[in-house]
């Protein structure tokens, strides 16, 4: 338990990383924003704060408030996974914009959004598996602990994903539409598979299962464009994701 004291104060940076990069794509259009989008922000920053409250709550002699709010958290946990996979259609619909309209969305086709929806199903269902593990091992604080802290560097790429690419787009905006919008998707899953390995390293736990899970899906994030551009994926995406 002593090992995890200070983890609270650590767990401040995946979340500031987070809400840098979704500030201007999320606020920026505040009040343009589906309910559901609204609705996954929320969740996904109110987990953030449980990772930082509840390493606190229990290495700071309030283990009480700890297990009364970590059943509370894992009822945040199910919101966060099931909105994020509730919002892909959205993914699916702007592919769909897109063939319609193409010189508005410039670098953006098609694929780079079914490359997304791809990925997003597997971060979500390692987020999913990741809290189940965490909840089987709730009496072990090692593993529980570290199956939490994981989920934090599972969905990251979305929120510092678009911020890097924000930031990247205006920098090369002279060259628009002829814009590599997947450079900064890369830039963004070095700098979160970078976090892991340092927290992982800290805390002992870069052999830990959790970490080879977060790392590999990050690593499998690479795949986003040639998912995007497979006519199977599009298929199967076509076919699943329902509005």
């Amino acid at each position: 338990m002593q090992r995890y004291k200070s983890l609270y104060k650590w767990m401040f940076v995946p979340m500031f990383f987070m809400q840098v990069g979704i500030f201007r794509d999320y606020w920026g259009d505040f009040t343009d924003n589906a309910w559901s989008v609204h609705i996954h922000y929320w969740t996904g920053t109110v987990w953030y704060l449980y990772l930082i409250l509840q390493p606190y709550w229990a290495t700071h002699g309030k283990l009480n408030l700890h297990r009364t709010n970590g059943i509370i958290g894992m009822f945040l946990a199910g919101a966060v996974c099931l909105t994020a996979l509730s919002m892909m259609h959205r993914d699916i619909a702007t592919t769909e914009t897109i063939m319609k309209n193409p010189e508005r969305f410039g670098p953006f086709e098609p694929w780079f959004f079914f490359g997304v929806a791809a990925v997003e199903i597997v971060m979500m269902t390692a987020f999913g598996f990741a809290i189940i593990k965490s909840i089987i091992h709730r009496k072990q604080i090692e593993h529980h602990a570290w199956w939490l802290v994981s989920t934090v560097f599972l969905i990251m790429m979305p929120a510092l994903g678009r911020g890097v690419q924000n930031v990247y787009i205006a920098i090369n905006r002279k060259d628009w539409p002829n814009i590599d919008i997947m450079i900064p998707i890369y830039i963004a899953q070095g700098l979160i598979i970078a976090m892991l390995l340092i927290a992982a390293w800290k805390y002992g736990k870069l052999k830990h299962p959790a970490t080879y899970l977060a790392l590999g899906v990050n690593l499998f994030i690479f795949l986003t464009e040639p998912l995007g551009r497979s006519e199977a994926v599009q298929t199967f995406l076509k076919t699943m994701i329902k509005g």
